[in-house]
């Protein structure tokens, strides 16, 4: 019979571990639950930070309530989405109200095909300052198609009462040449590209 190992990991009779709440795509789930990587909280939502931010600010908007996916949500989870947004938008207030970030520029949204399990908002901002930042796939996950809108995932589910992925053109998104997010200049490599887009902050 399989038991319980550290963090909930289930493990088998051979001594073996099955992935269970363990595995890294859960992370997440252990994430929500610790009070360092927490900035707010309240019955319906926690918000962490990304603990491998990929800009100078990236934050993670949680629904307590399981959802794995934007493919689970309903018309029945507008309430939630919105209020997600809203959270993620004082946030964004909070923090352009400091006088050296005034200028900062965020995007709020969803990765179409996400790597981690939960349900989760990216508040991210635009500069992509961070050694965190190191693929393509992260840069194309940040800035293609591939990231959805906060506001128009809201639009769809009230339009249409549910999200639809297309996996295989989304992930296809994540192997397009690199260019810059600004000016759209095609860029050799992440080095290069991280030079550049450095440059337009200047």
């Amino acid at each position: 019979m399989a038991g319980l190992g550290a963090r909930g990991v289930k493990r088998k009779r051979d001594g073996s571990q099955s992935a269970g709440h363990g595995g890294w795509n859960f992370a997440l789930l252990r994430a929500m639950d610790v009070p360092e990587q927490t900035i707010d909280s309240d019955e319906d939502i926690v918000i962490i930070r990304d603990k491998f931010p990929k800009a100078r600010h990236h934050y993670l908007v949680l629904p307590r309530r399981d959802i794995e996916s934007l493919t689970d949500l309903t018309e029945k989870d507008v309430p939630l989405l919105e209020k997600m947004l809203a959270k993620g938008l004082q946030l964004v207030e909070k923090i352009k109200g400091k006088e050296d970030e005034s200028k900062a520029q965020f995007r709020l949204g969803y990765h179409a095909v996400p790597s981690m399990r939960r349900l989760h908002m990216h508040v991210v901002s635009q500069d992509f300052n961070s050694p965190c930042l190191k693929h393509k796939k992260h840069w194309h996950s940040f800035t293609s198609a591939f990231f959805m809108d906060s506001s128009e995932i809201i639009r769809k589910l009230k339009r249409e009462g549910r999200i639809k992925i297309d996996k295989q053109f989304y992930e296809s998104l994540l192997k397009e040449p690199l260019k810059c997010h600004i000016c759209g200049q095609l860029q050799a490599n992440m080095p290069t590209l991280k030079d550049h887009i450095h440059r337009h902050e200047k």
